[in-house]
């Protein structure tokens, strides 16, 4: 057995931290989380001293098959799938290391992150949980054609759905409007109608899995919630020159109980793309109303699609959720437990509680007096394991 000792711990929920926890672990399992008290006889002890311990972080939406370059759709054209695997260890690698122990990978190429999910499940340490999408759901020509995901009208769309499934995704990523990487495609124009998107969500359902919709324009956000989505990723209610986040809308959202995976953060030094960075203050009071009307929001990082994104870049987006007003509590719970919900793993990731698995962050200073302490990583444990 394992026994972590800290200063206090966020235990992914309550807003009150635990004073000196004290965590057992057994079998990469957690058995027991004690205020106070003495390790078992016998246990091995790590004592983090005066760290604070939280969940292993949750990002809801990564690209591992990007490495946050200048041009990464031009590294993915240049590299074979065994290459591009590689570079996706390294990736993984350094979401770990930054206390991500779950990522939800929402766009690869050849279904290269269920190969490295089923490599890091039988080796924790080497990387985050990963859930994954395989190639995502788009038109001919549509947003990301060039990971091989390309599926037109009704019957295109559920074959795409149910090989995706034959394979063994764990979600099922749906391109509902174009993207700003991608030639030829504006982000807030459609490419799905919403009979194509009711499809997608009656076959993976039909499958037991999940819809994760990107969707950046109104019109792509409005066909998303009438196909009755699980998730819509960035719903940023881009316009051809600027953020027309429709109150009505935004209340459908609510009350569907659809999540809202916001991509934001970026790492200091970089700017977004032009046409982004324009809109960037519309985004956030976009955030700020999603919270008002009762939405569910998560954050996730579009992590891999340039150098503003690199693969640590979660603890950012944590950090601009309480620039748009979010209690620090909040914030950590959109990277902790309601991540792990969104996720479809809330009954094992996302808290520090008996019978979840023993991923732990441990960061120096207080995170729900300061969010930026969730970026001075002080320990980071996988299934159990110390890997940082």
């Amino acid at each position: 057995m394992l026994a972590i000792r800290g200063g206090a711990a966020f235990d992914g929920v309550s807003p009150v931290l635990v004073e000196r926890p004290l965590v057992l672990v057994d079998d990469g399992r957690i058995v027991d989380v004690r205020a106070g008290g003495a390790p078992p006889p016998g246990a091995e002890v790590v004592d983090l001293g005066g760290a604070t311990l939280l969940p292993g972080l949750v990002d809801a939406h990564v690209h591992l098959v990007f490495d946050a370059s200048a041009d990464p759709v031009g590294a993915i054209e240049r590299l074979s799938d065994e290459e591009l695997l590689d570079r996706m260890r390294t990736a993984a690698r350094t979401c770990l290391a930054a206390g991500v122990t779950t990522v939800r990978d929402l766009g690869d190429r050849a279904y290269l992150a269920l190969r490295l999910r089923d490599e890091v499940a039988a080796e924790p340490a080497a990387g985050p949980q990963i859930l994954a999408a395989g190639p995502p759901v788009t038109t001919s020509q549509g947003h990301c054609w060039f990971l091989g995901g390309a599926a037109d009208g009704v019957d295109g769309v559920r074959a795409a759905v149910r090989a995706r499934a034959e394979r063994g995704v764990d979600v099922i990523k749906v391109m509902a409007t174009g993207g700003e990487m991608t030639p030829g495609t504006r982000s807030h124009e459609v490419q799905y109608g919403p009979d194509e998107l009711r499809a997608a969500v009656e076959e993976a359902h039909r499958h037991g899995l999940p819809v994760a919709v990107h969707a950046h324009g109104v019109s792509g956000i409005e066909n998303a919630v009438a196909a009755g989505v699980d998730t819509i990723e960035h719903c940023s209610f881009m316009t051809a020159d600027g953020v027309d986040a429709r109150p009505d809308l935004i209340e459908a959202i609510a009350r569907a109980g659809i999540v809202v995976s916001t991509t934001l953060g970026v790492v200091p030094g970089f700017a977004p793309p032009p046409r982004i960075s324009a809109r960037l203050d519309g985004f956030l009071a976009t955030v700020r109303q999603m919270r008002d009307a009762g939405v569910t929001v998560v954050c996730g990082s579009d992590a891999g699609i340039g150098p503003p994104k690199p693969h640590d870049v979660l603890p950012y987006g944590a950090e601009m959720l309480v620039e748009c007003g979010y209690p620090p509590v909040a914030a950590l719970r959109a990277v902790t437990s309601l991540a792990a919900q969104a996720c479809r793993v809330g009954e094992r990731k996302g808290r520090l509680t008996p019978g979840f698995d023993a991923d732990l962050l441990a960061v120096d200073g207080d995170p729900l007096a300061d969010i930026t302490a969730v970026r001075a990583v002080a320990a980071v444990f996988r299934a159990g394991r110390r890997v940082r």
